[in-house]
Order: structure tokens, then C-alpha cells, then sequence
């Protein structure tokens, strides 16, 4: 058995008393030299966003590819006075498509409404 104890030692207080006192070291000064803001990367860009939008672009295009090829069987469409078959999956694409023009032509005359109220205000 040993007589020492084995503690780790205790800090030294005027060392950590003079760590939380001492300000940063400033950057040296060179006289008639432009002042220099700090560099700040943006990781965020126009670019970088264009990229991420083309590529969840292609992995719907991709997902919608594989959800026609696997839907291939012919079905009959009946609309109005037309009478047509077509495979499945571009039936529900074709509708698909024709929701989402419904949708933006209610929300272009929204925006229309809109833009008539701001120019009357």
C-alpha cells in the first residue's frame, strides 16, 4: 500500500484568474492598410440551390418513370364526347397534370386580386 494518495493536482487559482482576465490578443496593426472585415462562408448559395432543386427534380422524374413502366395496362378513358384508351399510367399523369393547371390558374387570379389591391392602396 502506498502512502501518497494519488490526487490529481489542484489548479493553480492566480493562473486561472489570469486566463479569465486576459482580453484576446488583437490582430497587429499594419499603419495605412485597409481595414479587412472577417471572411464569413456561406455554404448557402444560388447555385447550390439550383443544384439540390435538379436533382429532387430527376429523382421525381425518375420515381414517376418507374410508376408509368410498372402501369402499362391499357385503359378505357371516357371524357365529354371523346372515347380513348391509354395505359394507366399515363392516365394519371394526364390527370395529375391537368390538377395542377387547375390549381395555378386559381392561384394566378389570386395573385392578380392581390397585385389589383396593392396598386389601389
Amino acid at each position: 500500500m502506498s502512502t501518497h494518495a494519488e490526487h490529481p493536482p489542484e489548479p493553480d487559482p492566480d493562473l486561472s484568474k489570469r486566463q479569465r482576465t486576459t482580453p484576446p490578443a488583437a490582430p497587429p496593426v499594419v499603419p495605412g492598410a485597409p481595414a479587412v472585415a472577417p471572411v464569413k462562408k456561406s455554404l448557402a448559395s444560388r447555385t447550390g440551390y439550383a443544384w439540390t432543386g435538379l436533382v429532387a427534380g430527376v429523382l421525381i422524374l425518375v420515381l414517376l418513370l418507374i410508376f408509368i413502366v410498372q402501369n402499362l395496362e391499357q385503359v378505357q378513358v371516357h371524357f365529354f364526347f371523346w372515347d380513348f384508351s391509354l395505359p394507366l399510367g399515363v392516365t394519371v399523369l394526364l390527370s395529375v397534370i391537368g390538377g395542377a393547371l387547375v390549381m395555378a390558374s386559381v392561384g394566378g387570379m389570386r395573385i392578380l386580386q392581390l397585385r389589383r389591391a396593392a396598386k389601389k392602396v
